[in-house]
């Protein structure tokens, strides 16, 4: 069966907020708590998301004062026209923010399982969707790592165990450390995910130099890896095109709109 490649995307939206320029952490701190201006933003982020036929979301706000309590996650599948999406709250501080991952989808998922990544401060998560069946099922899986190296350690281990029994796998987010880091070596090591031969800066978005945000492929092929804008967001998003197993353009709806 011929297969027609899938659009994939990795977007850490930063909840919505606007940042150009690292002094704008401080003079634009207010967008952490306050909503204003986000909605354009999401809007924004919804015509890129257009093209694609999956997107992994980082940093995505399942509902509090800075999003004016609406689910960014549900928004953004409404304004892009995604008739799947499923999110994961990771971190709520009281009813001012919320964080989490999120994933948006053209296709019906057969199934979708939440984790809770150990470490020392709470708040990491990773969400796992399976499509296809058989032999021509594949998961994908969206998460968000820590800052600190051994954190990242103890829930890349998490990672491993998790996903080394899934042939054919992709594995997209914030890693917040590039593909050399020593704790990523377990990832390549005990599950199905290839080394990438490519590896592009996403941070900061306005001079882009860390390598930080990254889709892990194993198990099939993928190429035309990239980045792209994120509507001010501190990070660029970053995509590639797969090709699944069994899927043939008579299995993917039209409902993403023409290039």
């Amino acid at each position: 069966m011929n297969a027609q490649p899938l659009k994939l995307l990795s977007s850490n939206i930063q909840a919505g907020s606007v940042t150009r320029a690292y002094s704008e952490y401080v003079t634009r701190s207010w967008s952490h708590i306050l909503p204003n201006g986000k909605r354009g933003n999401l809007d924004a982020l919804a015509q890129t998301y257009q093209a694609f036929d999956l997107v992994g979301l980082q940093e995505c706000d399942p509902g509090s004062l800075r999003s004016g309590f609406s689910n960014q996650s549900d928004y953004l599948a409404d304004k892009a026209n995604f008739p799947y999406s499923s999110h994961q709250a990771t971190r709520r501080i009281s009813r001012f923010a919320g964080s989490g991952n999120a994933l948006l989808s053209r296709s019906a998922p057969r199934r979708i399982e939440h984790f809770v990544l150990p470490g020392r401060i709470p708040g990491r998560g990773v969400l796992l969707a399976e499509f296809g069946e058989g032999e021509a099922s594949w998961h994908i899986a969206v998460t968000h790592l820590s800052l600190g190296a051994a954190a990242r350690r103890v829930q890349i281990a998490y990672l491993a165990e998790l996903l080394s029994d899934k042939p054919r796998l992709v594995l997209m987010g914030d890693f917040n450390c590039d593909l050399l880091a020593p704790e990523m070596s377990r990832l390549f090591q005990f599950t199905a995910l290839d080394v990438p031969t490519l590896s592009l800066p996403t941070f900061p978005s306005w001079d882009a130099k860390r390598p930080i945000d990254h889709i892990l492929v194993g198990g099939m092929a993928s190429g035309n890896y990239r980045t792209y804008p994120a509507a001010g967001s501190d990070h660029l998003a970053i995509g590639l095109e797969l090709t699944p197993p069994g899927v043939s353009p008579a299995n993917i709806p039209s409902t993403r709109p023409p290039a």
